[in-house]
C-alpha cells in the first residue's frame, strides 16, 4: 500500500518533531553541565573503549604459535640473531625475551635473575596497558558525581523559584529546573555504567594475557638456557683479557 504525498509529509513532520523533542529532552534540558562536562566524558569513554579493543587484541599481544617460533629461531639461527629478530615487535613475549637478553648481557646474572628481567618487562608493559584502563575507572567514578552535582543544582533552582512568588512559580520555569536534575542524573549514569563495564572487561583481559605470557616466557627461557643460551649471555659480559706488553714496550719502560 503506497502512502500519499500528504501522508508522507505528515510522517516526516512527526519524525522531525520526535527528534526535536528527544534532542531537547536529553541534551538541551541538561544545560551546560551536560554539554561541557558529561557529553565530553561520554565521548572520551567511547574513544578509550575503541583504543583498548585495538591495543589489547590477543593477535596483537599474544599471537598464536609465537613461543614455538621464537624457540625455533633461537635453535636454527642462534641467539646472536634473536635480539634483531625480536626488536620492533609489540607482543608481550617478544618484549620480555628481548629485555631479558639485553639486561643479562649488560649486567650478567643467574638463571633466576634472567627470569626476573623478563618478569619485570611483562610487568612494565602491563602497567602501561593498565593506565588506559584506569581512565575508564576514573570516568565511571566521576560521572555519577557530576550527575549528582547537576541534580543538586537543579533542585536548588527549583526551590528558589518556589520561594520567589507567593502565588507560585511559572510551571514551565519549574519544569526546566526539574529537567536539569533528571537529565544530568541520566547522563551521569550513562557515562558511569559503560565506563565501569569497560574497566572490568579490559582489566580481566589484560590479566589473563599477562598470565599466559608469563608462562610461555618462562618456558622459552628454560629452553634457551638449557640449550646453551646461558653461556652465550655470560660470554657477552666477560671483560676482555689484558694484552701482555711486547719486548719493545718493556725495553722502553726500562
Amino acid at each position: 500500500m503506497f502512502l500519499t504525498a500528504r501522508q508522507l509529509g505528515l510522517a516526516q513532520a512527526e519524525a522531525e518533531q520526535i527528534a526535536a523533542t528527544f534532542y531537547h529532552q536529553f541534551f538541551v534540558a541538561g544545560g551546560s553541565i551536560v554539554w561541557f562536562i558529561l557529553l565530553p566524558m561520554s565521548i572520551i569513554t567511547v574513544y578509550l573503549a575503541i583504543d583498548l579493543l585495538i591495543t589489547t587484541r590477543r593477535k596483537r599481544l599474544l599471537p598464536e604459535g609465537l613461543s614455538s617460533e621464537i624457540a625455533t629461531s633461537a635453535l636454527r639461527h642462534g641467539l646472536n640473531t634473536l635480539p634483531a629478530r625480536l626488536s620492533g615487535r609489540t607482543d608481550l613475549i617478544s618484549r620480555a625475551i628481548l629485555r631479558a637478553i639485553e639486561q643479562a648481557r649488560q649486567m650478567g646474572g643467574s638463571d633466576d635473575s634472567i627470569r626476573q628481567f623478563a618478569a619485570e618487562a611483562l610487568q612494565e608493559r602491563g602497567m602501561q596497558l593498565m593506565r588506559k584502563v584506569q581512565w575508564c575507572q576514573v570516568l565511571g567514578t566521576v560521572g555519577p558525581m557530576v550527575g549528582l552535582f547537576g541534580t543538586v543544582y537543579g533542585m536548588i533552582c527549583a526551590f528558589n523559584l518556589l520561594g520567589q512568588n507567593p502565588e507560585g512559580p511559572r510551571f514551565e520555569m519549574l519544569a526546566d529546573s526539574i529537567s536539569v536534575t533528571l537529565v544530568t542524573t541520566y547522563w551521569g549514569l550513562l557515562v558511569a555504567i559503560p565506563a565501569l563495564s569497560f574497566y572490568s572487561f579490559f582489566l580481566m583481559r589484560i590479566e589473563v594475557l599477562l598470565s599466559e605470557a608469563a608462562m610461555e616466557t618462562e618456558a622459552i627461557l628454560a629452553r634457551i638456557l638449557k640449550d646453551g643460551g646461558k653461556a652465550f649471555i655470560e660470554s657477552a659480559v666477560q671483560p676482555a683479557a689484558p694484552k701482555e706488553p711486547n719486548a719493545q714496550t718493556a725495553e722502553n719502560n726500562r
